[in-house]
This record gives C-alpha cells, sequence and structure tokens, in this order.
C-alpha cells in the first residue's frame, strides 16, 4: 500500500476543487467523489460548498476525516 496522504494538500484541494472531488478521489472514495461532481455540474455549481466544507474539516482535523480509505490516517 501506499503513503498516507499529507492532511494539508487534501484540505486544499478540498476548499479549491471539492465540487469537483479531488480531495475524495485522492483519499480513496472514488464513489463519493464522482457524487460530488454530479451534485456541482446538477446545482450549476452551488454543490461546491459541500467539497469547501470538508476541505475546512480535514484541516481542523475533523473525526470523520481522520483516515482515508484504506484506514491510513492522514498525516500533519
Amino acid at each position: 500500500m501506499g503513503e498516507p496522504q499529507s492532511r494539508l494538500v487534501v484540505g486544499l484541494l478540498g476548499i479549491f476543487l471539492g465540487g469537483f472531488g479531488v480531495h475524495r478521489f485522492l483519499m480513496g472514495y472514488t464513489t463519493i467523489g464522482i457524487i460530488q461532481i454530479v451534485v456541482t455540474v446538477v446545482t450549476c455549481g452551488i454543490g461546491a460548498w459541500w467539497g469547501l466544507v470538508e476541505g475546512i474539516m480535514v484541516l481542523a482535523k475533523a473525526q470523520a476525516f481522520e483516515r482515508d480509505a484504506h484506514g491510513r490516517p492522514l498525516k500533519d
């Protein structure tokens, strides 16, 4: 398996590209990443707020975003 992802990189990608689910793909959550793309497109961009909020939660070390899809903790 690969190395754990950087919390800073995942958080910033969530803030800036979260509408495209980039941070979720990076963490290994492909299905949620695809859903985020669909929601952003269907809502004409309004759904991108979802990714922004998640990016902030990653940087704030919310319990739901402590580990990636493989169970590896995000590194600081």
